[in-house]
């Protein structure tokens, strides 16, 4: 399968769980609303509590999306710059992860990289990778946020 195609199938199955969401999140605003119409005083409070539900869940499904969007945005620019991590010829283990030590390695040389360029958000870019591919999903994520708030300073 190409990458396209690939690309193509993960949109829309994000797209029909989003739609999913919604339906999910509107029957549950319908049943909140039924408790709510019924006047028992704690049936209103249970209804309540089921409102913030959905309100929720539609605030995190829409910064998931905005923020899956802004870094496919700068894994385009990145690619098309020529910045985009090379790990092809990394070590990996059976599982198709790159070999720990090889990851700690590329994470030091991007770490430097990034200490002498510090405001450029494909540095950041670049070492939120490395700690995708070391295995820090948290810290990737931070550093892929200091990422995307630098580009749209750019």
């Amino acid at each position: 399968m190409s990458e396209g195609a690939r690309a193509l199938r993960i949109q829309l199955l994000i797209a029909f769980l989003c739609v999913a969401l919604v339906f999910y999140f509107v029957m549950l605003g319908r049943i909140a609303m039924a408790f709510i119409m019924s006047g028992s005083v704690a049936a209103v409070g249970l209804g309540l509590a089921i409102m913030i539900m959905p309100l929720i869940g539609v605030w995190v499904m829409v910064t998931t999306v905005r923020a899956g969007l802004a870094h496919q945005r700068l894994a385009r620019q990145a690619k098309e710059e020529g910045m985009e991590l090379d790990v092809s010829a990394l070590p990996r283990m059976p599982s198709g992860r790159i070999e720990r030590d090889a990851a700690d390695k590329l994470f030091e040389t991007v770490r430097d990289e990034l200490e002498h360029d510090p405001n450029n958000w494909r540095r950041w870019y670049r070492l939120a990778r490395a700690y995708d591919y070391a295995g820090d999903r948290s810290r990737a994520r931070e550093a892929m946020r200091k990422a995307v708030e630098l580009e749209e300073r750019e």
